[in-house]
């Protein structure tokens, strides 16, 4: 019998559980014997691997996080380390593993696959800032849980009539923070792919106020710039006074929505199919809604493109 491994590694994310139960059932189909890592590249090193079954993973699709755990690993960046990752591979005779993450671990597989094991990715970060695939398991459920938090603080910011600066998640990558923007009325929307000015802003604020608007919600990608810095420039260029909310890790917690379960599970199936078929070192990713694999060096390779129509419907819906 053949065996594989999976592990979730990097930043958690809404749906990776579901991508892992997809993983070990479509595994145990096909006959593969099915190993779990605990705690990512670390514990492939450390030899943390448990032997699945479909009762391991019931009853976790509608949970948050992973229940493998995660751990960024340092030894794993090392020769030495890869060295003992493909030792402790080899000596269990597991010949391909399944990695359940964003960039930077698929940065590890792609390390991994060159010391000859077979490796396929699976996309799982809520920045959504993998450009060879639409979308990544974890962002709907992130945009939905900005998306609430963006109408709670409009009740509150109507009241004082107050600009609330709501910043967001997503690394160098704007799409949290543009989708959730769009979905939820932000006035104004920062991402790090598009240049802007205070005086922008302030004229933005200026036309509200005088249609008699009571708020101005600016929704901020956290790598387009400080909110303090904004803050302090709104007030000593336009006058405008405004609050700030961060977020922070409440953007990757909480259940998976509808669309995540069913993009996890899609491509685990398709991450199982692929180990079966001898599928070269590869990346799972969704265009148009279509699976699609990718060998890991051209994925990686890609870069992210603006979503420029969604950029002009908000600043359309927003004037």
């Amino acid at each position: 019998m053949n065996k594989l491994a999976v592990l979730t590694s990097g930043g958690d994310a809404p749906g990776m559980n579901a991508a892992v139960r997809a993983a070990v059932r479509a595994g145990i189909y096909y006959n593969y014997e099915v190993y779990g890592v605990k705690r990512g590249f670390e514990g492939l090193i450390n030899g943390d691997l448990e032997k699945l079954n479909a009762s391991s993973v019931a009853d976790i699709i509608h949970k948050g996080g992973t229940f493998l755990k995660t751990a960024r690993s340092q030894a794993f960046m090392t020769p030495e380390g890869r060295k003992k990752a493909v030792d402790m591979l080899t000596s269990m005779d597991i010949r391909a593993v399944i990695v359940i993450g964003g960039d930077g671990s698929f940065r590890g597989a792609e390390a991994l696959s060159r010391e000859g094991i077979q490796t396929i990715g699976i996309p799982a970060t809520i920045d959504n800032d993998l450009a060879y695939t639409d979308f990544t398991i974890g962002f709907d459920t992130a945009v939905n849980t900005v998306l609430q938090a963006v109408t709670n603080i409009r009740d509150t910011s109507s009241s004082h009539e107050k600009t609330t600066i709501i910043e967001v998640m997503g690394r160098n990558c704007g799409d949290l923070a543009l989708y959730a923007g769009a979905a939820g009325g932000a006035e104004s929307i920062i991402v790090p792919e598009k240049p802007f000015t205070i005086k922008e802003i302030g004229e933005k604020i200026r036309r509200g106020r005088s249609r008699g608007k009571l708020h101005h919600i600016l929704m901020l990608a956290e790598g387009a710039g400080s909110a303090v810095d904004i803050q302090r420039k709104l007030e000593s260029e336009t006058g405008e006074k405004s609050r700030i909310t961060v977020l922070g890790f409440i953007q990757r917690g909480g259940d998976p929505t509808a669309s995540d379960r069913l993009l996890a599970s899609r491509m685990g199936l398709k991450a199982v199919e692929a180990c079966k078929n001898g599928t070269d070192s590869s990346l799972i990713g969704i265009r148009n809604n279509d699976l699609t694999i990718t060998k890991i060096d051209e994925a990686l390779s890609y870069k992210k493109r603006d979503d420029g129509e969604l950029t002009r419907l908000t600043e359309i819906l927003s004037t």
